[in-house]
């Protein structure tokens, strides 16, 4: 769980966000929004094929971009 301690003369806002950019960085809305609605075992295994698809696009595209 992410937790922020509010110091000593700190302004309430840079605390809400410090606190935001560690939500965020735990992937925790990430996780709220995957976990929303339930998905059926198949299609749980059909978001993760396209996932991976998306990234090994996006990494052929990278390396291809490199080579130019």
């Amino acid at each position: 769980m992410a937790q922020v301690t509010v110091r000593n003369g700190e302004d309430i806002n840079r605390a809400i966000k410090r606190f935001k950019r560690k939500v965020e960085r735990e992937g925790i809305m990430k996780e709220v929004k995957r976990r929303r609605y339930y998905l059926k075992p198949s299609e749980k295994k059909k978001e993760k094929r396209i996932a991976a698809e998306k990234r090994r696009r996006k990494i052929q595209n990278r390396n291809s971009n490199r080579s130019r």
